[in-house]
């Protein structure tokens, strides 16, 4: 059972009566057809998320949840404010183990997989930081059985009447905010001095969040009288008017060392909800090490999140939203803007070049049309190691993996510095962004954020007007989700945009390589409307223009493309030659995906020519390198082809049984 939960706050009070109704409300649930919502709300700063977290905890302890507690940030799915729910629909279809390349391509048709593979789910879903009711009822799982935990800033007005139970927050009373400064200080100047912690717990105004920050501004001044904190706490703020909270927040700040306070203000432009040490080293220009003390000391003055960072290998951390609009406020008073404009530059050349080092370690050297960045002075690469020096194939396969998982962890980052060099006009950073985008594009298809990378490639590729290898392989790249989502005339725009664009080109390998490409996403596209004798011809042309340059895995993979093509036709012959080909060359190349699809599409041709026992080995083969590699799509269409091939050579029950396993890796993924 998967739980996404982060651990128990190690210091929370009081929200008994919030808690008790929660309970009592699953308890009572009676529908068989909607989940229960629960509905946090208050303003940032009263742990709306931490009681979330425990009551999930309560109800999963009380009545166990088998189908898992998931959680997710919906701010980590914002652009510009806005929400993508489709990407969401996708991390939480992730999270009830469908297959990325499962998931639905359309909105609608997202949704509907969504609630057919909850119908019947037993769940706890947590999503944080809500803005508007019309952002959950998407995410809503289908079935009675469920919890939702929501919070948000505010009450979600726009949930139909009686749709949730709301638990809005009220801020702390006294004595809670009392109790809890003092778990959080054990400190003796409490008792000794409690009208000066009765002024500091009024100057927090019953927010959690600014008693922790205070009490560790308490606990850092261990000699100081509580009165004289105290003054030295409100002094010089009383005269703005701002919030308690505000000037809790102010008066850490103004604690700070000068990089951890530069630092804090160099967050709030740090592209995406998320950073990581060595982000953060390249946005600040600070030497690591400075900058790693810097963020202890923002963690010990309470300016920052670390809860993500034993939860991700990156080691993301965050500032939460409203700290991050603080850190903005301060950055505009203190911060000059070619400060802030340098270090986006730096930040953003850094982490081209980190996607450009995990694009390669995870795919391999392939043809890219932005080489790869300089180091950035000062700030070191992610480590991630080159699978290409490893000893064997295990540890060569663990370093791709690695650096793939660094590209999905941090895509949100990367999807956000493509808006950010866009903006900047950073136009070659835009395009060498869409590269790295497309390799985790080809095992996570449908997101959005990786299809607008690609829009805005293509965006930037035109407003330069000078590079015709950027103009053909981002329109390239664009084309495929397009045409992935059924929106084939807008594909065809773009394919014809980027055969407008060879013209252009030079006659180097890489050009000639950049024109095969184009000529072989043509062929593509026609295949996918049904013309495969046009296609056939495009794929040929290509694989000549690989063998001209000489690019042998160009021509190899053409081979297997007019393989499918033949396949499609009717020329069994051809089609088992040319596939038989390209089945070696990909065994030879160790190239793991075409193996097994080379495998399956030959077994198919063999199957029509009546070879089934030749067939039967091929799939077989097939079926294995899909479970290697953990492909859903594969496996359901293999065992597909398996039962077929049972039913006719009279194997009934091992065809049942095929048919069996297909169905159920379809309803694992909520298509059934």
């Amino acid at each position: 059972m998967r739980v996404e939960l982060p651990p128990e706050p190690l210091y929370f009070v009081n929200r008994d009566d919030e808690r008790e109704r929660a309970v009592r409300a699953a308890a009572d649930w009676q529908s068989r057809s909607r989940p229960l919502v629960l509905a946090l709300s208050g303003p940032g700063g009263l742990g709306k998320t931490e009681l979330a977290v425990l009551i999930a905890r309560t109800l999963g302890d009380r009545d166990p949840f088998t189908d898992g507690v998931l959680s997710v940030d919906l701010d980590d799915f914002r652009a510009d404010g806005v929400l993508d729910p489709g990407d969401v629909l996708s991390q939480l279809l992730n999270s009830l183990d469908v297959s990325p390349d499962q998931v639905q391509a359309q909105y609608a048709a997202r949704c509907a997989q969504y609630w057919n593979r909850t119908s019947e789910a037993k769940l706890i879903l947590l999503l944080d930081n809500a803005r508007y009711a019309s952002e959950v009822v998407p995410l809503l799982p289908a079935s009675g059985t469920s919890v939702v935990i929501v919070t948000s800033h505010g009450p979600l007005y726009d949930f139909e009447a009686g749709a949730a139970v709301d638990l809005a927050l009220p801020p702390l009373d006294e004595r809670a905010a009392t109790e809890l400064l003092d778990l959080i200080v054990h400190d003796h100047r409490l008792a000794a001095d409690p009208e000066a912690a009765r002024a500091v717990i009024r100057l927090c105004g019953g927010l959690p969040a600014a008693l922790h920050v205070a009490g560790r501004w308490v606990r850092t001044h261990r000699l100081r009288p509580l009165s004289r904190l105290l003054a030295d706490l409100t002094a010089e703020l009383d005269d703005k008017g701002i919030s308690g909270v505000e000037q809790i927040w102010d008066t850490a700040y103004d604690g700070l060392s000068r990089p951890a306070a530069l630092l804090y203000r160099l967050l709030a432009h740090h592209p995406g909800e998320t950073f990581t040490l060595h982000s953060a080293t390249a946005l600040s220009g600070l030497p690591m090490e400075d900058c790693q003390d810097a963020l202890e000391e923002l963690d010990r003055a309470g300016l920052l999140d670390l809860r993500l960072l034993a939860q991700t290998e990156a080691g993301q951390m965050r500032l939460p939203g409203p700290l991050r609009a603080h850190a903005l406020r301060r950055s505009r008073q203190e911060t000059a803007e070619t400060e802030a404009a340098e270090a986006q530059t730096r930040l953003v050349r850094w982490l081209v070049r980190q996607a450009q080092l995990a694009d390669r370690f995870t795919a391999g050297k392939r043809l890219t049309v932005v080489d790869l960045l300089d180091p950035v002075p000062g700030t070191p690469d992610v480590p991630l190691e080159d699978p290409a020096h490893a000893a064997d194939d295990h540890v060569r396969a663990e370093r791709a993996t690695r650096a793939a998982r660094w590209l999905d962890e941090e895509r949100h980052v990367l999807f956000a510095c493509s808006r950010l060099a866009y903006r900047r006009g950073m136009d070659a950073e835009t395009v060498a962004l869409s590269e790295p985008v497309w390799t985790h594009a080809l095992d996570h298809p449908h997101e959005s954020g990786a299809l607008e990378v690609f829009r805005r490639a293509v965006d930037a590729a035109v407003r330069h007007g000078a590079n015709a290898r950027w103009l053909v392989r981002a329109r390239c790249q664009l084309a495929r989700p397009l045409w992935e989502s059924g929106a084939l005339a807008d594909a065809q725009q773009q394919i014809d945009g980027a055969m407008s664009a060879l013209g252009l080109l030079g006659d180097s390998a890489q050009d000639r390589k950049l024109a095969a490409s184009a000529v072989e996403h043509g062929g593509m596209l026609k295949g996918l409307r049904g013309e495969w004798d046009a296609a056939l011809a495009d794929f040929a042309a290509s694989r000549d223009l690989h063998r001209a340059i000489p690019n042998p895995y160009g021509a190899l993979l053409q081979t297997y493309r007019m393989g499918e093509a033949s396949a499609k036709t009717g020329d069994l012959e051809t089609a088992r030659r040319l596939l038989s080909e390209a089945h070696t060359g990909f065994v030879a190349e160790q190239r793991e995906r075409l193996v097994g699809r080379s495998a399956f599409a030959l077994a198919g041709v063999l199957v029509r020519l009546g070879e089934t026992d030749q067939a039967r080995e091929l799939y077989q083969r097939s079926l294995g390198q899909a479970d290697k590699r953990r492909s859903d799509f594969d496996l359901a269409r293999i065992h597909d082809a398996l039962a077929e091939l049972d039913t006719a050579e009279g194997h009934l029950p091992q065809a049942e049984e095929h048919r069996r396993t297909a169905e159920n890796v379809r309803r694992r993924n909520g298509l059934v």
